[in-house]
């Protein structure tokens, strides 16, 4: 089986493979703090829950967006599962091409992105990540990556509002009922879900001009769910787009 490990800035993602079947998923905090026991603690009290043991993974791949928790990965690989893991970077097959200006610039994450949604949805392509930032990623028909826009997460933005502003409250990041707020939490929400949604909308809207057509839209992330309710250029949801590409990865370097 093959464990792929997803390390964002928020959270990591674990994905369990037995072939091209997905056996398992977790999430679970981002902590440069943590260390590789640590972790291995956390991940051995995960994987009977599904009924997985250690023995029963004998490949591990890692992308990450987080430089200080890349090797502790590694360590608890090579440490509890016994297994060299293959890490996402220069020299590492992708089946992306990186026509961008510096290539070495664009983040794991983005690129296995690319890798699965070009593998299961074609081209061209618009890849929506919600997560500790938004990116708008633009995948050509052929599955090349073209570059894209990054904006501040929802979730870092709604905290910023609360942490900057003294009379604001921590929100919970929902849809309200109305764009016209009756109150500070109803007028923060619509402010966080229905601006974000403008901002989507308007970036789709002039990446497919520049595409030169109709591009499919693909949504991940934590919050994918709830900004593709309110809006109609949303296509799919692909929650575990990330481990899927690098699923894909791991088969291209077999």
């Amino acid at each position: 089986m093959l464990l792929a490990i997803d390390i964002g800035n928020t959270s990591i993602g674990f994905g369990v493979f037995d072939g091209e079947r997905m056996c398992a998923t977790w999430d679970v905090a981002a902590d440069i703090k943590k260390t590789a026991d640590e972790y291995a603690v956390l991940f051995l009290n995960l994987l009977p829950r599904e009924g997985l043991s250690l023995s029963d993974i004998d490949h591990a791949i890692i992308a990450s967006v987080v430089p200080p928790l890349e090797p502790v990965f590694e360590e608890l690989s090579e440490r509890y599962l016994k297994v060299s893991p293959l890490i996402v970077g220069p020299g590492v097959k992708t089946g992306v091409r990186i026509c961008t200006d510096n290539p070495r610039e664009v983040g794991a994450d983005r690129v296995v992105n690319a890798a699965a949604a070009h593998r299961l949805y074609g081209g061209p392509l618009i890849i929506i990540d919600f997560g500790t930032a938004t990116t708008v990623d633009a995948v050509s028909k052929e599955g090349d990556y073209l570059g894209g826009a990054i904006a501040p997460g929802i979730g870092i933005a709604a905290e910023a509002l609360f942490e900057r502003a003294s009379k604001l409250p921590r929100i919970e990041l929902i849809a309200p009922e109305h764009a016209i707020g009756k109150n500070t939490v109803a007028s923060m929400q619509s402010g966080m879900i229905f601006g974000y949604v403008g901002l989507i909308e308007s970036l789709v809207r002039r990446i497919r001009q520049e595409l030169g057509g109709k591009a499919r839209v693909i949504a991940t992330g934590g919050l994918a769910d709830i900004i593709a309710k309110e809006t109609k250029v949303v296509d799919v949801v692909s929650p575990h787009l990330s481990l899927l590409g690098l699923r894909l990865i791991h088969e291209l370097n077999r």
